[in-house]
C-alpha cells in the first residue's frame, strides 16, 4: 500500500529541521569568527618598518562597531537558551567590581577616554561570556575550537613562509630591531605571539585528552614549534612551569592546598621582581639569584609606577588613562628617572598597571575577581569526581595568565588576544562550577 505524503505534517517538521540547521551553522560561524577575529585582528601582519602603522588594539573605528555587533548578535543567539548562565554573573564579585569601575570612570583624569575604552572592554566581556555558550554540546565545542585554532595556526605559518617580512621581526623594524629573526606571526610583537602559542599548547593537550587524536597533537606540536621560534623565553619557561604546577593543583584535594600551590609562587615572583624596587632586602636576595635583577630595564619603569601610585593611591588615574597620556608628563615621581620611562606604554606588570588605573581598592577587587574566584570555581568544578580535561585546560590558561601578568600588562586590555583568551578561561571556570556540560 502506497503511503500518501501529508504536507500539513511534513512541512512544519522540515521547516523546524531547517531552522535548527541554520541556527547551528550561525552559531558555529560566530564561534569561529570570534576566535579568529581576536587572535588575527583586523590588521594582521603589521609592517613594523612603517612609522605610520595603526595600532589595531587601540580599538578605533571598525573595531568598536564590529565588537558591538558581535556582542548583540551573540546575546540574541544565546540568551533564549542560556538566560540562567548569563544571570549567574549577577554576583557580589562582579557587582562590586562593576560599581568600582563606574566610580573610576567618573574620577578618571580623562573621563572621556576612559569611558570610550571601557565601552569596548564591556563588549569584549559580553562576547567572551557568550562564545562558550554557542556550542550546544562538548563535542561541538571541541570541533569548532579545533577548526578555529588550526585555521589561526595555518595563517601564522603562512605568514612566516610566504611573507616573512611581515611575520618575522626584521632589522629594519623601527622599534626593537634587536628582535630580528624572532617569529611574531600575525601579531606586532613576539611576546604576544609567544604567550598565545603557549596557551594553545594547553588547548592541544585538552583536545588530545578529549579524543581528538589528530587535531590535538597537531595543535600542540605546531604551537610548540612556533613558540620556540618566537624566542619568548618568559612564555616558554612559564609554559613548562604551568604544566607541572597544574598537575599538582589537579592532584590536590583541598582548596587551601590548591591556593598555596597557585598563589604562593606568584607572590614570590612578584616580590623578587617589582618588590625589589621598594625593598632593599628583596633587592639583595634577587641579586644573589642567577638572573637579571633589572629584568632588562623594567625596574626603572616599576620605580616610576610605584611613585605614581603614591600620588593617587585610592582612585588611580582612570581606566587606561595613564600610560601614553599627556598626564604622565605632569607626574612628579620624586626622583630622577630615565626619559624613556615617560614614553613607556605599560609597566610590564599587570598588577602595577591595575593599581595605576583603578587605584588600590580597584586592584584588590580585581585580584578577588581574577585570582581568588577562578581558583574557587575550579575547586568546585573538580569536586564531584575530579577535574575534567576541560576544567584542566581552563586552569592551565588561567594559571599562565596570572603568572604572565607579573611580566606583561594585559589585564582588562580590550581586544588584546592574551586578555581575551585568559578571560575565556576565567568565564569557563565560572560556568563549570555551576553547570554541567553535555557530550
Amino acid at each position: 500500500m502506497n503511503r500518501v505524503s501529508n504536507p500539513l505534517i511534513e512541512t512544519p517538521i522540515a521547516r523546524e529541521v531547517g531552522r535548527i540547521q541554520v541556527a547551528q551553522l550561525l552559531r558555529c560561524a560566530l564561534f569561529i569568527a570570534v576566535m579568529l577575529l581576536i587572535w588575527i585582528s583586523l590588521q594582521p601582519f603589521a609592517d613594523l618598518g612603517n612609522a605610520t602603522k595603526v595600532d589595531a588594539a587601540a580599538g578605533r573605528g571598525p573595531t568598536y562597531a564590529l565588537f558591538g555587533f558581535l556582542a548583540v548578535l551573540s546575546l540574541l543567539l544565546v540568551a533564549p537558551r542560556h538566560a540562567e548562565a548569563l544571570r549567574s554573573f549577577v554576583s557580589a564579585p562582579y557587582i562590586l567590581f562593576g560599581c568600582w569601575i563606574c566610580i573610576n570612570l567618573v574620577m578618571s583624569r580623562d573621563p572621556a577616554a576612559s569611558m570610550q575604552r571601557f565601552v569596548l572592554t564591556a563588549c569584549v566581556f559580553v562576547v567572551a561570556a557568550t562564545v562558550l555558550l554557542l556550542p550546544a554540546t562538548a563535542r561541538e565545542f571541541n570541533r569548532w575550537l579545533g577548526v578555529a585554532v588550526l585555521t589561526f595556526l595555518a595563517v601564522c605559518y603562512f605568514g612566516v613562509m610566504m611573507t616573512p617580512g611581515l611575520a618575522v621581526h626584521q632589522a629594519t623594524d623601527i622599534y626593537e630591531y634587536h628582535l630580528a629573526g624572532d617569529w611574531r606571526g600575525v601579531f606586532d610583537h613576539k611576546n604576544t605571539a609567544s604567550a598565545v602559542m603557549a596557551m594553545l599548547v594547553f588547548v592541544g593537550i585538552y583536545l588530545t585528552r578529549s579524543g581528538a587524536a589528530l587535531a590535538g597533537p597537531l595543535i600542540s606540536g605546531l604551537s610548540v614549534i612556533f613558540l620556540f621560534f618566537t624566542g619568548g623565553k618568559s612564555a616558554t619557561a612559564l609554559c613548562i612551569l604551568i604544566l607541572v604546577l597544574a598537575g599538582l593543583v589537579s592532584a590536590a584535594r583541598t582548596f587551601r592546598f590548591r591556593a598555596v600551590l597557585c598563589l604562593l609562587p606568584l607572590i614570590v615572583l612578584n616580590l623578587l621582581s617589582i618588590g625589589t624596587v621598594v625593598s632593599p632586602a628583596l633587592a639583595a636576595i634577587a641579586r644573589s639569584l642567577p638572573f637579571d635583577t633589572s629584568f632588562t630595564g623594567r625596574d626603572e619603569v616599576w620605580k616610576f609606577a610605584f611613585a605614581s601610585i603614591g600620588q593617587r593611591p585610592f582612585f588611580g588615574y582612570g581606566y587606561f588613562a595613564f600610560w601614553g597620556s599627556d598626564y604622565v608628563r605632569d607626574v612628579d615621581p620624586g626622583e630622577a628617572i630615565n626619559d624613556w620611562v615617560l614614553i613607556a606604554s605599560h609597566s610590564h606588570n599587570g598588577y602595577l598597571d591595575s593599581a595605576l588605573a583603578l587605584g588600590i581598592p580597584g586592584l584588590l577587587l580585581m585580584l578577588a575577581l581574577l585570582l581568588v574566584v577562578p581558583l574557587r570555581n575550579y575547586h568546585l568544578a573538580a569536586e564531584p569526581g575530579g577535574p575534567t580535561p576541560l576544567a584542566n585546560m581552563f586552569l592551565r590558561i588561567w594559571l599562565f595568565g596570572i603568572y604572565l601578568a607579573s611580566l606583561e600588562s594585559f589585564f582588562l586590555d580590550r581586544t588584546d588576544p592574551i586578555w581575551f583568551t585568559f578571560l575565556v578561561a576565567v568565564i569557563g571556570l565560572h560556568y563549570l562550577s555551576r553547570f554541567r556540560t553535555t557530550s
